[in-house]
């Protein structure tokens, strides 16, 4: 399986009302340095109906700045459409939100 298609099943594993950071992500496909390259297969998720990118932000909580869908408005609407609280600065509460997926989940 390739990288893209690795993050792909992985963020597919994010629940309805939770949130999985870049990293988080990158280190369950087992490349823990690669956040970045996590956020460009995002960018070009060709199933964006199905693979719900909306569900990963930064490090910070932070939502992405162009998301590739309409930027952080849409992806802020579409998180709260899920009940995930978004600030109006454009951050989720990890404290709250964050994804703990367990150790069979991938």
């Amino acid at each position: 399986m390739s990288f893209f298609e690795n993050v792909y099943e992985a963020v597919q594993l994010i629940p309805r009302g939770k949130v999985a950071t870049y990293g988080q992500i990158a280190r369950m496909i087992g490349a823990p340095r690669s956040s970045r390259a996590v956020g460009y297969a995002l960018h070009a998720n060709p199933r964006p109906g199905v693979i719900p990118c909306h569900r990963v932000v930064n490090r910070e909580g932070r939502l992405a700045p162009a998301f590739a869908f309409g930027g952080p408005e849409i992806q802020a609407r579409l998180l709260e459409s899920e009940g995930v609280e978004v600030g109006e600065d454009f951050i989720v509460d990890l404290g709250k939100y964050l994804w703990q997926p367990s150790g069979q989940d991938l």
